[in-house]
């Protein structure tokens, strides 16, 4: 069931989504060389404490991980790229870290990630990161009222194709408002013209991320963290929008 925001409830959803943003941005600038994964999720722990937040991946037990996530951030390095769990791990010069958050305020829900190079990048990451934004700016553009979720999933696949990189199916975005996933699912790939209508008050995580070589991926023995199948980098951006009759409204940002 698709649930329709009013523009108060959306306003909430904005606070939410500006510490969301706060907090990634404070993990991008402390992600250097020698800083473990660990440290991150301690720095996002205690944001949540002092905000007086929630956490949306504490005890998240859905059908595709092995039980209740025990942590507040995903954090996936370079093959890994979607739910990653942090673990004790010292970053390296070179290293693709994606940082992935989703919070609830007041009952309401904001969901982003980001990708950063640690250290010294190589050209191929980064072409392959700014892919990923690029898309998301893309399929952010196609988010108008009265077009459909085809559209959003088709500008982020041509982005896919026009720098060579394959599209996985099996995760993308999804709706959310009062808890993380809602209807409906919002694909990397579709049919433009195609798929569900786009209205006013409908709120939604887009997420294009890509692997550099395959669309396939395989999960760690820890029963969340996914990997590319052939062991290529990966990079993942993540933004909460709504759809409002002036246009899209990017939710996840720091003003």
């Amino acid at each position: 069931m698709v649930e329709l925001k009013t523009p108060e409830e959306i306003g909430q959803m904005r606070v939410t989504g500006a510490f969301v943003a706060q907090t990634l941005a404070e993990l991008r600038e402390k992600a250097a060389v020698g800083v473990n994964l660990l440290e991150l999720e301690l720095i996002v722990r205690e944001r949540i404490r002092e905000r007086g937040a929630q956490s949306c991946y504490w005890d998240y037990a859905p059908s595709f991980g092995r039980g209740p996530f025990r942590n507040t951030v995903c954090l996936s390095v370079n093959d890994a790229v979607l739910h990653g769990l942090p673990f004790d791990y010292a970053l390296r010069d070179g290293d693709v870290l994606t940082a992935d958050l989703a919070v609830s305020i007041d009952g309401w829900v904001a969901d982003a990630a980001t990708t950063v190079i640690v250290g010294t990048p190589d050209p191929e990451d980064q072409r392959l990161v700014g892919a990923t934004e690029e898309a998301l700016a893309a399929a952010i553009e196609a988010a108008q009222p009265g077009k459909r979720m085809g559209d959003i999933s088709a500008a982020i696949s041509a982005v896919a194709r026009a720098h060579g990189y394959p599209v996985n199916t099996e995760f993308g975005g999804h709706g959310l408002g009062r808890t993380m996933h809602e209807d409906p699912h919002v694909a990397n790939h579709g049919r433009a013209g195609r798929g569900f209508p786009l209205k006013p008050g409908l709120t939604i995580a887009i997420e294009p991320w890509f692997a550099k070589t395959t669309d396939r991926i395989v999960t760690d023995p820890d029963g969340w963290t996914i990997r590319s199948a052939d062991g290529s980098r990966t990079a993942h951006s993540e933004h909460t929008i709504a759809i409002t009759p002036d246009g899209p409204q990017v939710l996840t940002t720091a003003d």
